[in-house]
């Protein structure tokens, strides 16, 4: 009998584990979707994947990322589009994407930024679940909270997981929010950004 009660009572803190998960994953969802109505499931897997892999994807030439970071700065000063100055990602929020809009208004400099930009791309460290699988749950999650994705897109989208790929804002998203943004660290954004934002 004791050997029951202690499977009975696994179960139960398993079934609760998933609920849980369930309840985070809708949150982040609804989140995306609420601040961003124009968001695709694409863009709910740009986020869900910054949160997994963090930033590191987008080095490749640090020369050019600093051209870029440049041009991206003139380019969101002429915006008029009122993104927020920085949002969680994912539901894990392990990292948080920082507006170019804290620089351009004087909030951050952009060699702060980009410092803790630049300390975020340190690999994350990885959950042993497979991102596809951690994908294809929050695709369900997301159609269960009322967001459509037609067969051909959502077959691109776990093609791109299985391969651990990063994929970009749909043209809804960019049309609507013109998004300008660095992804950082979660303690680094706390510790050192957030004060300096909130100020």
């Amino acid at each position: 009998m004791p050997k029951r009660n202690s499977l009975l009572i696994a179960l139960a803190l398993l079934l609760a584990a998933c609920a849980s998960e369930n309840n985070r994953l809708r949150e982040a969802v609804e989140r995306q979707t609420t601040i961003f109505p124009q968001s695709t499931m694409q863009d709910v897997y740009k986020s869900f994947y910054q949160d997994r892999f963090g930033p590191g994807h987008m080095i490749a030439d640090t020369a050019a990322f600093g051209e870029y970071t440049r041009h991206e700065l003139a380019v969101a000063a002429t915006d008029t589009v009122p993104n927020p100055y920085a949002e969680p990602v994912g539901a894990q929020g392990r990292y948080v994407r920082v507006y170019l809009r804290c620089v351009n208004e004087g909030l951050l400099t952009a060699e702060q930024l980009t410092d803790a930009f630049m300390r975020s791309t340190e690999p994350a460290e990885q959950p042993k679940k497979s991102w596809a699988d951690e994908w294809a749950e929050i695709e369900r999650t997301a159609r269960q909270a009322g967001l459509t994705v037609s067969a051909e897109d959502s077959l691109q989208l776990m093609h791109a997981a299985q391969d651990n790929r990063a994929v970009h804002h749909s043209e809804a998203y960019r049309n609507a929010y013109h998004p300008h943004y660095r992804i950082v660290r979660r303690d680094i954004f706390d510790n050192e950004l957030e004060p300096l934002i909130t100020r």
